[in-house]
């Protein structure tokens, strides 16, 4: 997979490390000199210092050729521009932008963004249902932002807890898709019986994702 990230910080050294472990070939685009000449030392990557909203940039970066572009500066109107100029300029097939402001997300998409994230309307979203940071491992946005993925930790205490999956009104749109118990994954049906210290996989809308904590955790909004 050829990969183009804009961006800088901590972040995008870690990010480019895991995609060099997966044996992508990757570019990466800075804004900052010294900081673009300090990364092209560390990482196995190809490092340009420049404007990644630029045409010329992203095309030396080889935006004819990627797979995926992934804009993650501090600034959500370049993070639009670059995945924009990607996708309409030379055809890369997915654009991945950081929103940094969680009211922008969903503009992000109606413009052709193929995934847009929030870190603030993710963390934020795991506050307001009372779910502490333990009790979620994995946070991951599929197809194109309308599907999520969780890892959640059902608590002694918790709703959920000693019930049938039956016996829970989950929303429409929503499901628990596995359950690991023991170090073991159980594949749940109706009649499963929810233990506490059970870890759930919930697959579901965004949009219903509340909701099932609400059933299963107890979280209020």
């Amino acid at each position: 997979m050829r990969v183009i990230v804009v961006g800088s910080g901590k972040l995008l050294y870690y990010l480019t490390r895991q995609f060099a472990s997966k044996g992508y070939v990757i570019s990466l685009i800075l804004a900052d000199e010294a900081e673009a000449t300090n990364l092209s030392r560390r990482v196995r990557a190809l490092v340009m210092h420049g404007n990644g909203s630029a045409p010329h940039v992203l095309e030396e970066a080889g935006a004819r050729r990627a797979d995926v572009v992934v804009a993650l500066t501090p600034k959500d109107q370049d993070n639009l521009a670059v995945c924009q100029i990607a996708h309409k300029m030379f055809r890369v097939p997915r654009t991945v932008a950081l929103v940094n402001d969680p009211q922008n997300e969903e503009v992000f998409r109606e413009l052709g963004v193929s995934v847009a994230f929030s870190s603030t309307q993710i963390i934020a979203r795991i506050l307001e249902e009372r779910a502490g940071f333990e009790d979620i491992a994995n946070l991951i946005p599929l197809a194109e932002g309308r599907v999520t993925i969780s890892e959640v930790a059902l608590r002694e205490d918790a709703p959920g807890a000693d019930k049938n999956l039956r016996d829970l009104t989950l929303p429409e749109g929503a499901l628990v898709g596995g359950i690991l118990r023991d170090g073991n994954v159980i594949v749940p049906r109706g009649e499963t019986f929810l233990r506490g210290g059970d870890r759930l996989i919930i697959i579901s809308r965004p949009d219903c994702y509340d909701r099932v904590l609400r059933v299963l955790t107890g979280g209020e909004s």
